[in-house]
């Protein structure tokens, strides 16, 4: 990947992306460390060539296999909700999808474990984050629903597609004090993003909007 690939032109520029850190921050996005990242990370590159102009709006886009490449504001919202909680360092994302939010999360915190249950995807997001020079990510095959049994206990998990209802091994490989970011709900129904924080055996649960995401889907597949 050439340097002007990821510096962008146009409206891929830099000037494009603080226009968007702008919005962000007018949204409520208030962690600089956040901004900054989204402001020095190529969402461009995360999306075919075709639709590349349209990669610093903050809106979800396609990138095929009925997927999208989440909102900038959601994937702020949610890493910075992360933040806000200390000692977490150890990550685990539920649908790793294009890699944009993989990259945000793996250049804030020390250990990524990323699961795709579209091996296409997942085959390609790997090869943007290598060129990116983010090696502090894992990665995993397979079927979300089941999570990373063999690598738990998470000190955050983030789900980047909505199932009906939580799933009870993500709960379980919640390290105590651990936090849960997830949306949930029916698709195109109304979907709230809930965080679920761990204490011992028990869990509290808070509800913090209203969302649109994909629906998270069982299985694995090519």
């Amino acid at each position: 990947m050439t340097e002007i690939n990821l510096q962008g032109i146009g409206m891929t520029s830099q000037r494009t992306r603080q226009r968007l850190v702008d919005r962000l921050s007018a949204e409520g996005i208030s962690n600089q460390a956040v901004l900054n990242t989204i402001a020095s990370t190529p969402r461009h590159i995360f999306v075919d060539e075709a639709i590349s102009h349209r990669a610093y709006e903050d809106t979800a886009l396609p990138i095929g296999r009925g997927q999208t490449i989440s909102q900038p504001y959601v994937v702020a919202r949610m890493t910075e909700l992360l933040l806000k909680f200390p000692n977490i360092n150890r990550i685990l994302e539920i649908g790793t999808g294009s890699g944009y939010q993989t990259s945000i999360l793996a250049q804030m915190f020390n250990e990524v474990y990323s699961i795709e249950r579209i091996q296409a995807l997942q085959i390609k997001a790997k090869k943007i984050l290598r060129q990116l020079g983010l090696s502090n990510v894992r990665y995993h095959y397979g079927d979300g629903f089941a999570g990373w049994p063999t690598e738990q206990q998470f000190d955050g998990i983030i789900v980047t597609a909505a199932p009906p209802n939580i799933p009870e091994n993500l709960l379980a490989q919640l390290a105590d004090g651990g936090v849960l970011i997830i949306p949930v709900g029916q698709q195109h129904q109304d979907q709230t993003l809930q965080l679920i924080q761990r204490n011992g055996e028990d869990f509290d649960y808070h509800d913090l909007e209203k969302v649109r995401f994909v629906p998270l889907l069982a299985g694995s597949t090519e």
